[in-house]
C-alpha cells in the first residue's frame, strides 16, 4: 500500500525557517511527482509547490512562492518543504500528495493528489 507520511510540523517562532519532509512508505518517488499543500484556518486546503518526477518546479501560487522551496533527495524517497521567514499566517496543516499509480499524469505537475499524507500541524508564534 502506498503511503506519504509527513513529518517536521511543530511550534517555530515568527521571522524563522523550518523544514517539512514528506516520506514515501513502500515505495520511492522517483515517478511521481509531489505536491505540496496546506491549510489554514478558515480556509479551504491550497496547493504551494509542486515537483515532478523530473524535478521541474512549479509553484501553485504566486502569493507564497518566494517563501517557499521544495526539493527531493537523491533517494527519490523524500520531498521536502522549506519555509522561510514564517509568518503566523503560515500556521496550518501541511500535506503533500501524489496522483495515483495508474494516473498517466503521475509524473508532471501539477499534482492533484490521489494519495494524500496524513498532514503535519505547523504553529507559527508570534
Amino acid at each position: 500500500q502506498l503511503q506519504l507520511v509527513e513529518s517536521g510540523g511543530g511550534l517555530v517562532q515568527s521571522g524563522g525557517s523550518h523544514r517539512l519532509s514528506c516520506t514515501a512508505s513502500g515505495f520511492t518517488l522517483d515517478n511521481y511527482a509531489v505536491g505540496w499543500f496546506r491549510q489554514v484556518s478558515g480556509k479551504e486546503r491550497e496547493g504551494i509547490f509542486c515537483i515532478s518526477a523530473s524535478g521541474v518546479i512549479h509553484p501553485y501560487s504566486v502569493s507564497v512562492k518566494d517563501r517557499f522551496t521544495i526539493f527531493r533527495d537523491d533517494a527519490k524517497i523524500t520531498a521536502y518543504l522549506q519555509i522561510d521567514n514564517l509568518k503566523p499566517e503560515d500556521t496550518g496543516t501541511y500535506y503533500c500528495a501524489i496522483d495515483n499509480p495508474d494516473s498517466p499524469y503521475r509524473l508532471t505537475c501539477p499534482v492533484l493528489g490521489g494519495i494524500w499524507g496524513q498532514g503535519t500541524q505547523v504553529t507559527v508564534s508570534s
